[in-house]
């Protein structure tokens, strides 16, 4: 598929989920493994959003992609702390915010910048070994020393469902995740804000728009099955 057939299918992958999404959710093209003439394909298509897991692989992309230059990137996959000040360099959102110790030293690094990067708290409210983030108790106890932290903005929480969950219990993990932002939002803190849910891939999307999330992360239902 090349050329116009490309630009095509992603044009009407990308229309079908905005006509399944309200306006207002923000929708996140994950790139991981995808070409260069896909993502301008995504863009062609109104995609402003690009997610991508690796901070070497969004450095390599950017770079040929710089013409065009109203993308916002999103780092949506774990960062290690020895990559914080790269990732600050590259993405403006980082959505894999997982402990007060990578908090902390975004923070300091981000002290230099321009802009405060924006930044979602990672949860897990169910016990998943293969995930990364706060348990719901840690993130509780940790909310007066995340308020400290001047120089990035929290501004929402992100999840991830584990594997296999059925549905019905996939929705009731998003709608726990909204009720800890509400409880969060309504504590009052002063740097601490629960604007954005940052929930839904391609396989729990609905579900996640309809438990509220702001954002929801779409690779394989934008572009297709990755090859290889």
């Amino acid at each position: 598929m090349i050329g116009s057939h490309l630009d095509e299918a992603i044009a009407s992958r990308i229309a079908l989920v905005r006509q399944q999404v309200p306006e207002s959710v923000r929708l996140i093209a994950v790139t991981k493994q995808v070409s260069m003439d896909a993502m301008r394909s995504a863009y062609a298509a109104g995609i402003r959003d690009f997610g991508e897991s690796r901070v070497q692989e969004a450095e390599a992309k950017q770079l040929q992609l710089q013409d065009l230059p109203d993308i916002t990137w999103h780092l949506i996959g774990h960062l290690q702390s020895n990559k914080a000040k790269k990732a600050l360099a590259h993405f403006q959102w980082i959505h894999s915010l997982d402990s007060l110790k990578l908090a902390q030293e975004l923070d300091a690094k981000a002290g230099s910048l321009l802009q405060k990067p924006q930044v979602c708290l990672q949860v897990k409210l169910l016990p998943d070994p293969n995930k990364y983030g706060w348990t719901v108790p840690q993130l509780l106890a940790d909310l007066s020393e995340l308020d400290r932290c001047q120089n990035i903005q929290i501004l929402g929480l992100m999840t991830i469902p584990p594997l296999d969950l059925p549905q019905e219990e996939i929705l009731a993990l998003f709608d726990s995740t909204r009720e800890l932002a509400e409880k969060i939002q309504g504590q009052n803190w002063s740097r601490i804000q629960m604007q954005h849910l940052s929930m839904g891939m391609s396989d729990d999307y609905l579900l996640a728009v309809q438990a509220g999330a702001t954002m929801v992360r779409l690779g394989r239902t934008l572009f297709g099955e990755r090859s290889g």
